[in-house]
């Protein structure tokens, strides 16, 4: 029963008649044709045969004893599921009732007799196709159900990532209210909000161009910048700056992010505001005075850094204040009619609000008011922002992010790792990360990384597990080479490799000192630094270290390495 096979294989054929000389004609027939062939005397033994070794066609004679045609028609069609079939009836009937009765049992075609070799190879082939036909569309429908599920997951699994770092911040501050409700896994709209280290709270609203996945991806970048930026205390001004640049270099062309930008400081009763393409802003004042916060800039992603104006438009403000700020999924959402909300339909709903209604309430039951169980055209995002005292506050200030501030000039540190962890774990990473926390080193990260991992594999692979270069002058010494090294890191036992990390500045930038100390025996490291090696399979770390490091020095016969790594502002700069 394996359609796999190729298209070319002979046909499996099932003869089910209980009139030998009928079936023997018809076999001697079909395997004339090419075709391999089994029979049964009923329909009984038709389905069992079906059952154990299936078959392509089915040939059924309507009228025989024990199971008749049509009673076997059924079983053969259950077993076969969501396979094609054919079931061809062998009938002498030429009554119009009993031919239909066979095909409401589940016949596709017949074969009147006495039979006729050129109507049966016709018949034949005109089946095979569309059961060929029949199994290449359920290959695909398979294929394309097979990959949606796997998109689907896999955005659901991004999506979990992107909720990772689009973190909620303080969206759940006792002074915040909001509604995010995306049209697809993934949201075109953005919401962020982060507490600044001197007090008070940045909150992004954006709506990337499009919805679900393709708008969402620019929102990763937006949210490291936020969270990273505000909570090193930088101005809402400063970061909408490397926003917009960030997002002019990565965005292809037409695609762009309306957004607003919010500094609450809330000792000082003010707020800053910076509105680049959505729609207007309203500050409800707690007297009921509706404010506008217009729209005064492009959005983040479409100008040039010299022409982008991050300038913030000054609120004071009270307690009691709210401000309300919303993608334009809240304007134009629809009703049954196809009509949209509005800004008229919304003002009024803030102006006709119950005394003691909240301004986010009520443009929420407006919204359901007016919409009804329409569906969403759109990611809808709205954002209340209330005005309180600084001391209503209290612990929202704690919630920031950890991030690296400015990172130690001097320093050293030793770290090594022991037995299984060297098959087990890369140190590399830590490692690299420990160096870039000098600000100057991070453009110099692709350098630094390779001095590490050179280092360390010539440790690990030379030192700790003694193998030998020499197996690398040949592509199949290469991979005896790697395969040997695998099994020794099985085994691997009372070894170590210690890193050992030293900084300190200089007058034109600093001075990275890495020592790396392994437990082997040591290695002739002399051989492998040779310029002649440097076309080889081996030898080319080496000296590659020597190319970037200012100075290379190997003791204890190459079991102890160091490398002083100089690098200058003047290149930090320049790259």
């Amino acid at each position: 029963m394996d359609d796999s096979l190729s298209d070319n294989r002979p046909l499996r054929i099932l003869i089910a008649d209980d009139s030998d000389s009928d079936r023997l004609i018809l076999k001697t027939l079909l395997r004339r044709l090419g075709h391999e062939v089994e029979d049964a005397r009923n329909g009984e033994e038709a389905v069992d045969i079906f059952r154990q070794s299936g078959a392509d066609i089915v040939l059924l004679d309507a009228l025989m004893p024990v199971m008749d045609g049509m009673e076997a028609a059924h079983h053969i069609k259950a077993l076969a599921g969501e396979r094609l079939v054919p079931l061809i009836f062998l009938t002498s009937l030429s009554d119009a009732d009993a031919l239909v009765r066979c095909l409401e049992a589940g016949g596709d075609d017949f074969l009147t007799k006495p039979y006729n070799r050129i109507i049966i190879e016709a018949k034949i082939n005109a089946f095979n196709r569309m059961r060929l036909m029949h199994r290449t569309l359920s290959e695909h429908r398979d294929l394309i159900r097979d990959r949606n599920r796997q998109l689907t997951e896999e955005q659901e699994i991004a999506k979990r990532v992107f909720e990772n770092i689009a973190h909620t911040g303080c969206l759940d501050a006792p002074n915040i209210r909001f509604h995010a409700s995306p049209m697809s896994i993934f949201n075109g709209d953005v919401l962020f909000a982060c507490p600044r280290p001197a007090g008070g709270m940045q909150i992004l609203v954006g709506d990337f161009t499009g919805h679900g996945l393709p708008a969402a991806v620019g929102a990763m970048p937006v949210a490291e910048i936020f969270y990273g930026m505000t909570s090193k205390g930088f101005s809402g001004s400063d970061v909408l700056r490397e926003i917009n640049q960030k997002l002019g270099r990565i965005l292809p062309t037409g695609m762009f992010c309306c957004a607003a930008m919010i500094q609450a400081d809330f000792h000082l009763n003010q707020l800053q505001i910076w509105n680049g393409g959505l729609p207007d802003g309203v500050l409800i004042r707690r007297n009921g005075a509706l404010e506008t916060v217009a729209s005064r800039h492009l959005p983040l992603g479409v100008l040039g850094a010299a022409r982008f104006d991050a300038g913030m438009e000054v609120f004071r403000t009270e307690p009691g204040d709210t401000l309300l700020m919303m993608t334009d999924g809240v304007l134009e959402a629809e009703n049954h009619q196809g009509s949209m909300y509005g800004e008229d339909r919304l003002r009024r709903s803030l102006e006709d609000r119950d005394a003691g209604s909240s301004p986010f309430d009520a443009v929420m039951a407006g919204i359901r008011a007016f919409t009804g169980k329409q569906p969403e055209q759109d990611d809808v995002t709205l954002l209340a922002l209330e005005m309180v005292k600084e001391a209503d506050l209290v612990g929202v200030s704690e919630r920031l992010p950890q991030s690296a501030l400015e990172g130690p000039a001097e320093w050293h540190c030793v770290y090594e790792i022991q037995d299984r962890s060297l098959g087990q774990f890369s140190p590399l990473p830590l490692l690299l990360h420990i160096c870039m926390e000098v600000p100057g080193l991070r453009r110099k990260s692709g350098e630094i990384y390779t001095l590490l991992s050179e280092l360390y594999t010539n440790a690990l692979e030379h030192g700790v597990l003694g193998l030998s270069s020499d197996w690398k002058a040949t592509p199949d010494g290469f991979g005896r080479y790697y395969a040997e090294r695998e099994r020794r890191l099985q085994t691997v036992t009372d070894h170590f490799i210690r890193f050992t990390l030293s900084h300190t500045m200089t007058g034109q930038g600093g001075q990275l000192t890495i020592v790396c100390e392994d437990s082997g025996s040591g290695f002739d490291y002399q051989e492998h630094t040779e310029e002649g090696n440097e076309n080889g399979y081996s030898g080319r770390g080496l000296m590659l270290l020597r190319k970037l490091g200012h100075s290379l020095n190997f003791r204890e016969y190459g079991s102890r390495v160091e490398i002083v790594y100089d690098w200058h502002f003047s290149e930090v700069a320049a790259r």
